[in-house]
């Protein structure tokens, strides 16, 4: 019993040991696209500072490549980047020593004149999201038109819109058109649940011919997390089998007991055959007497006179 106590806790251990201590990627400033040559600063947010976190991105120029390895300089759980290209174009994520990592963020870096800027980490439904159509080179007040999904939403004269209480309807790819300057790159924007409290991994926009390729990540993760789980619930099983195994033998045991105490009982009266002889002395003596060797005479009564 002990046993599987040990077990069901070692399993709740592990299950909890997959959804905690995950850090928090932010990004100042708070924009999912850049214009090419601008500042980005991206900070890993974990109370636990001792799991290690290391930014890790995914570009069309490498794979898995961290912080300080070719792009962008470490400072702490930050990573600067003092002059962004469009080949810094990616996703990127915290990842610890221990395995797990931290919600994803997807970068856009262009060269044109014309950006989006909208939230970077899911919003929460309910509340409410500004999204803003800027240039680089003139005030950002401009008038400018809003799409989703492809379809226009509405124009704005002063270059930005808000989406009051948002829900799960709200999400897809936005963009946005200034005339005379151009069109922004799409953007896609996550609503998550109200109860959540830890956001998701960032939804990923779907693949278009400029987007970059993706290693996932997340999928390899959750198979290790299976594994662990598979083995111990292996071990849960085996530990409740052996147990009723015991519980069985332990059966046997008294089973073998009362029969050994029946055998003793024989045993005794075999011992003890005076006893026996005097309880079966009676029925052997009838069984011996013969019906027809019994003779029956004529048999006279005499009455007495009283005497006078």
């Amino acid at each position: 019993m002990k046993e599987t106590s040990v077990l069901c806790l070692l399993f709740l251990i592990s299950l909890l040991s997959c959804t905690t201590n995950q850090a928090r990627l932010t990004v100042s400033p708070s924009s999912s696209q850049f214009f090419e040559g601008d500042f980005v600063s991206l900070s890993c947010e974990e109370d636990d500072s001792s799991a290690g976190w290391t930014l890790r991105r995914n570009t069309t120029e490498g794979q898995r490549t961290q912080c300080g390895d070719g792009w962008g300089k470490p400072a702490g759980s930050s990573c600067n980047i003092s002059y962004i290209f469009t080949l810094d174009s990616g996703v990127y994520w915290c990842e610890s020593r221990e395995g797990p990592i931290s919600n994803m963020v997807n970068l856009t870096v262009t060269g044109g004149s014309v950006i989006l800027q909208s939230p970077v980490l899911p919003v929460m439904e309910g509340d409410d999201v500004t999204l803003l159509c800027k240039t680089k080179t003139t005030p950002s007040n401009l008038p400018a038109a809003f799409y989703k999904d492809g379809s226009l939403i509405r124009k704005q004269p002063t270059g930005h819109m808000t989406i009051q209480h948002v829900s799960r309807s709200d999400e897809g790819l936005y963009k946005c058109d200034i005339s005379g300057h151009g069109e922004s790159p799409s953007s896609w924007i996550t609503v998550t649940d109200k109860h959540t409290t830890t956001p998701p991994p960032t939804s990923t926009p779907p693949p278009t011919s400029t987007s970059p390729p993706v290693l996932s990540v997340l999928p390899f993760v959750g198979s290790v997390c299976v594994v662990v789980l598979l083995v111990l619930l292996v071990l849960l099983v085996r530990g409740c089998v052996q147990r009723k195994l015991e519980d069985k033998e332990d059966g046997d045991d008294d089973i073998t007991s009362d029969t050994t105490n029946s055998y003793d009982t024989s045993s005794n009266q075999q011992q003890n055959p005076f006893k026996r002889t005097r309880e079966t002395d009676s029925a052997v003596i009838y069984s011996a007497v013969r019906t027809e060797d019994v003779c029956y005479g004529q048999t006279t009564i005499r009455t007495r006179r009283p005497r006078l």
